[in-house]
């Protein structure tokens, strides 16, 4: 049996490879959500006219690893705090979102974030943001894997300042 589990957290560049590495995890698309235009491409997106987010689609067999633990990889790869994107990403296209597609994934996420916020890690709230999957639409091939396809370009974004926060807020968890 396959699950899904749908989350945004700035570029869905970097947001592929923490959890395509990951047992139970059979695939791992990126592409873009919860917006208003059907099949929208990645300059429609960047143009910040569709609503929607950049995020990944993960396929996964729940009895290899659970929703749980897949949000709690989300939270390490991402800063809580910052609604407004993520690093060096800005704006909506780049707001971090955890896409729940039924009751039970609501509240495992709001329970997970309801704990981040209590165990007072961050000074500042947790603004991610738990919303109602909506329409996935696979981005472009050339955005699919891009880790793998385009390892410099791939390195570049990463020290946009996701691999220092990774460092400074997750590493000792």
């Amino acid at each position: 049996m396959e699950d899904t589990a749908i989350f945004a957290g700035g570029c869905f560049w970097c947001m592929v490879k923490p959890f395509d590495t990951i047992p139970g995890i059979n695939k791992v698309v990126s592409g873009y959500t919860g917006g208003h235009v059907p099949n929208p491409t990645y300059e429609q997106v960047a143009s910040h006219t569709t609503g929607h987010t950049e995020a990944v689609k993960i396929f996964f067999d729940p009895e290899v690893i659970s929703y749980d633990k897949l949000v709690e990889i989300y939270w390490h790869q991402t800063d809580p705090t910052d609604a407004m994107g993520q690093f060096q990403d800005r704006g909506d296209n780049y707001r971090p979102v955890i896409y729940v597609k039924d009751e039970q994934q609501r509240k495992i996420a709001e329970a997970s974030k309801k704990d981040l916020a209590e165990s007072e890690q961050f000074d500042n709230p947790i603004v991610t943001q738990i919303e109602d999957a909506k329409p996935f639409y696979p981005a472009e091939e050339e955005h699919q894997e891009f880790y793998k396809k385009n390892p410099l370009r791939y390195q570049m974004e990463e020290m946009g300042g996701r691999e220092n926060f990774i460092k400074k807020n997750w590493q000792k968890n």
